[in-house]
């Protein structure tokens, strides 16, 4: 069992950036592929970026691609996704997500972080 715990949502201007980070607990961490993604209210959950349980590939979303970073930290469990030249359209509740058996189901889910960019 895996629980994540997003942080370092907020609001900010457009243009600007936040960092927002995912703490994972359990030790099988480092084996899950791990993914972030946003919903805002009335649409449909949709993927932003997601990262292979060793680091190596990383996966964008075409309307982020360029703005946005994932990395993690197997030794500390974390996640991160650098958001930069933030546009309003980001807005959202920003999830994160780890796919235990990296098969392209996530299995496991925070409880999310809002991001809200005013233009």
């Amino acid at each position: 069992q895996v629980q994540l715990v997003e942080s370092g949502g907020g609001l900010v201007q457009a243009g600007g950036s936040l960092r927002l980070s995912c703490a994972a607990s359990g030790r099988t961490f480092s084996t899950y592929k791990m993914g972030w993604f946003r919903q805002v209210p009335g649409k449909e959950r949709e993927f932003v970026a997601a990262i292979s349980f060793s680091g190596y590939s990383k996966y964008y979303a075409d309307s982020v691609k360029g703005r946005f970073t994932i990395s993690r930290d197997n030794a500390k469990n974390t996640v991160s996704l650098q958001m930069n030249s933030l546009k309003p359209e980001d807005t959202g509740v920003y999830y994160c997500a780890g796919d235990g058996g990296n098969d392209g189901t996530y299995d496991y889910w925070g409880q999310g972080t809002q991001v809200t960019v005013s233009s």
